[in-house]
């Protein structure tokens, strides 16, 4: 059996990435999403993971921005979180295998259930509001 090595450069998290995103376009649960929402803009959100990710790994100031604002307003919840967190680690679990490895495993559940529970949190926020205003 191969041994599998750690995620250490651009190089792999480029694949890590590429691969990734390329089993969720296939995905019947978050696939629609992804490709509804991005359509022909794959090639720039790569970049942007790409750059995502060193900087969350190798502390490489490669990206800049907030990450949660574009996925507030996604028709998601914790099940489409939970599917890209298996994807995620099928995925990398397949191609690699290390301290790195582990850390990128565990800043995307991190990630995914703050995202879930911050989207919750909003949509309840605006339900509220919403009944709220409703009432004379």
């Amino acid at each position: 059996m191969e041994t599998l090595k750690d995620i250490s450069n651009l190089e792999d998290i480029k694949q890590m990435v590429n691969s990734f995103y390329a089993n969720v376009r296939k995905d019947e649960l978050i696939g629609p999403i992804f490709n509804d929402k991005l359509l022909d803009r794959w090639e720039p959100h790569l970049q942007k993971m790409y750059g995502f990710w060193q900087t969350i790994l190798f502390d490489v100031r490669a990206y800049s921005g907030t990450p949660f604002p574009p996925h507030k307003q996604l028709p998601v919840d914790k099940t489409h979180f939970d599917r890209w967190i298996a994807i995620f680690n099928t995925t990398i679990d397949a191609q690699f295998a290390g301290p790195i490895t582990e850390e990128a495993k565990m800043r995307a559940a991190n990630m995914a259930y703050m995202f879930s529970h911050k989207i919750d949190y909003f949509r309840n926020a605006e339900n509220e509001l919403r009944n709220s205003s409703g009432k004379s």
